[in-house]
């Protein structure tokens, strides 16, 4: 089964808990603090494993959760860190936040790396926390929690070539003559449900990989057919190889063809149409096929060649290949993403931009106050609210963060309760 788009989760592994301890050995008076720092989370890696040609594997796994570090040891003792959590994709890999839609990252050769979900780092012991007005303090962090998020994985493949055209105009067929290839082909429509690809050897001993992408039909960018979930697949495609049935065997005007995939594709992604097209005029060897051709021609009013060729009798292959050879030398390849850059001027807009807020405050139905946000949540988390001066330092870090102010703003009074994740506290004035 070919699978090219999946969601999955990944979060990045907790950092371990810093500790409280103390120094006690015989013959040493006042050994003081001696709690260890706790280790580092482990990040999520996706790498590239270009033995694999599809996402199946996300189908039955779908959460990803890396290793927490280890807690921090008496004796000043640091948690060991959590080795990274290495998840293999085929090559031809876009991972995009699935709720901002920013591009993570865009994965294509063998072993290239990207870290998706970070992770926290270790809690602090209570040897760091000393100071000459607090020589022995009993205070700690927890862990920071690693980085959660929801990611879409899909699959671009990776060919030079991309045959494109309706259902039945012989795209596998021309596929399994001219490579190694074994695609499924019958005389019915939509015989082809995934990409197939092919290596091609011409016979100057140049080759490259040539992708028969499942039929598209009219509407195809909309939904209609195959071809809306196989267009993505033709993005990293440096040269399109745009097979006609000149036979019209059934019944289609072999120019109208050509215009409505022409339409497909630019409907889909306007900068299809900047890559170079090869026309392929096949099953030049049925009755009718050398006069549609020349009508077609007439009508063609772009400066695109087009090779008469019949993948049955294998005429005209050996040309057509040399052509496709020749261009794909000559053409670069087609970034995903248009970055616009004007050559040798290089220019850098320094934005201001003011710091995401840490918290924000709402009323509840029940007329509590309710703490949300990233900072005051992350701030909780590594708080150990079982010792006295961990739950004062969380209250002096509310106070700097300005949420006592703000609550008095908004009419908080002694004694109202404030929420925090599933935590209740009382607002004391």
């Amino acid at each position: 089964m070919f699978v090219d788009q999946v969601k999955i989760y990944v979060k990045g592994g907790d950092g371990g808990n810093g500790m409280v301890a103390f120094r006690r050995e015989k013959y040493v008076p006042k050994g003081g603090p001696a709690g260890g720092d706790g280790g580092n989370g482990a990040d999520v890696v996706f790498e590239v494993e270009e033995g694999l040609r599809t996402l199946m594997d996300f189908r039955y796994k779908r959460h990803f959760k890396a290793p927490r570090g280890e807690h921090g040891m008496s004796k000043n003792q640091h948690g060991r860190n959590a080795k990274d959590m290495i998840v293999k994709v085929p090559p031809g890999t876009v991972v995009t936040d699935a709720v901002t839609g920013e591009t993570i990252a865009d994965l294509t050769q063998h072993g290239q790396q990207a870290v998706i979900a970070k992770a926290g780092r270790g809690g602090r012991g209570n040897s760091r926390f000393a100071s000459p007005s607090n020589p022995a303090p009993e205070l700690s962090e927890n862990g920071e929690p690693g980085q959660e998020r929801e990611v879409t994985l899909e699959l671009k493949v990776l060919a030079d070539v991309g045959l494109v055209g309706f259902p039945s105009v012989g795209k596998s067929t021309l596929l399994s003559v001219v490579s190694a290839a074994k695609p499924k082909i019958a005389d019915y429509h939509f015989t082809t449900i995934v990409p197939n690809l092919g290596m091609v050897e011409t016979e100057d001993s140049r080759s490259f990989v040539m992708a028969d992408l499942p039929g598209l039909i009219e509407g195809a960018h909309s939904g209609v057919g195959l071809g809306h979930q196989f267009l993505r697949h033709i993005e990293r495609t440096r040269v399109i190889v745009h097979v006609i049935d000149m036979a019209a065997i059934e019944g289609r005007d072999p120019f109208e063809d050509y215009i409505t995939i022409n339409k497909e594709l630019q409907e889909y992604n306007m900068r299809l149409l900047e890559r170079p097209q090869i026309i392929v005029a096949n099953k030049m060897d049925m009755p009718d096929a050398e006069e549609n051709l020349k009508v077609f021609k007439e009508k063609l009013e772009e400066d695109y060649p087009i090779f008469p060729v019949s993948a049955i009798t294998r005429t005209g292959l050996r040309d057509l290949l040399f052509a496709i050879a020749d261009k794909l030398e000559t053409t670069p390849e087609f970034p995903l993403e248009e970055v616009q850059e004007e050559a040798g001027v290089h220019r850098v807009l320094y934005k201001h931009e003011a710091d995401e807020r840490q918290f924000f405050i709402s009323r509840d139905s029940d007329g509590s106050f309710v703490l949300t946000g990233e900072g005051i949540e992350k701030l909780f988390k590594m708080t150990d609210f079982s010792r006295d001066e961990s739950v004062k330092r969380f209250a002096r870090q509310m106070r700097g963060m300005g949420i006592d102010e703000e609550l008095r703003q908004r009419g908080a009074k002694d004694g109202d309760i404030v929420k925090l994740m599933e935590y209740e506290f009382e607002f004391i004035d």
